[in-house]
């Protein structure tokens, strides 16, 4: 009798130990599984107002992208990180895998969706030529023009540049690109119309439009790599339509001017 009741204390105890044991591991793979939630990278430019700029009293960066990425990742409970790094470098960065994605007041075009998967447009708009005043189209002929790499700028001023007979000087971003044809480097420069109409409203950079309507009108859209993040596409796609049906996405255009 002894030993038959030595034997069930012994089987009693280990079961009770196998069970705390249970527990904690599934407590700990419980905590594990929080802390192990995605965190998307995002990029995007870095002096691109008023879509991404840097506010000199917060030292953040604020603009119309970095709202909107704000309002569809509450809407759609994600969490992510952005890399305000510039837009020739956020287009490397999806490309090459660092980021997940980007936003960046970036035109959809057929040449970009070769490489790269967009959501649904959040933005129209086009190109238009900036110069100092006086001064018209025919004094294009001859000069240089300034452009920012990798934009749609870029891309048009390209498929123009014979029949206005000019040439390209390439630039980073957009202030060094507005800085050369103030002082005189070049005669004029290529850049998105919402973009430089609110620098010159600003005060921000002296110079006159060159032509009324922008041309080359497309969407601004969020981006990845193509073929892949396709979760990531997807939820921005609904968040984008619930802010849009809640009139979250105009109060924030309203925000900075549209």
């Amino acid at each position: 009798m002894k030993k038959v009741l030595a034997l069930t204390l012994a089987i009693v105890m280990v079961a009770s130990i196998a069970l705390l044991a249970g527990c904690g591991s599934s407590d700990t793979k419980s905590d594990t599984k929080a802390d192990d939630a995605k965190t998307y990278i995002i990029y995007s430019d870095n002096s691109f107002a008023p879509f991404e700029y840097l506010d000199t009293k917060t030292k953040k960066y604020v603009g119309v992208d970095m709202d909107i990425m704000e309002a569809v990742a509450k809407d759609q409970g994600f969490k992510y990180e952005m890399h305000n790094e510039g837009f020739d470098a956020s287009m490397s960065a999806v490309q090459s895998g660092q980021a997940d994605g980007m936003i960046a007041g970036m035109t959809i075009n057929d040449e970009r969706k070769k490489t790269f998967d967009f959501s649904a447009p959040y933005f129209d708009d086009g190109q238009v030529i900036a110069a100092k005043k006086g001064t018209k189209i025919a004094d294009l002929k001859g000069k240089t023009v300034a452009v920012k790499n990798g934009t749609a700028g870029k891309d048009y001023a390209e498929e123009v540049k014979d029949d206005y007979g000019f040439k390209i000087n390439y630039y980073k971003d957009s202030p060094s690109m507005y800085q050369a044809v103030q002082t005189g480097v070049d005669v004029a420069c290529f850049e998105d119309f919402s973009v430089i109409a609110y620098s010159i409203k600003t005060g921000e950079v002296k110079l006159q439009l060159l032509n009324d309507e922008p041309f080359n009108v497309k969407g601004y859209g969020f981006a990845v790599k193509k073929g892949q993040n396709a979760d990531l596409l997807k939820m921005f796609d609904k968040g984008l339509k619930n802010i849009k049906k809640s009139g979250e996405l105009k109060k924030i255009l309203a925000k900075y001017g549209y």
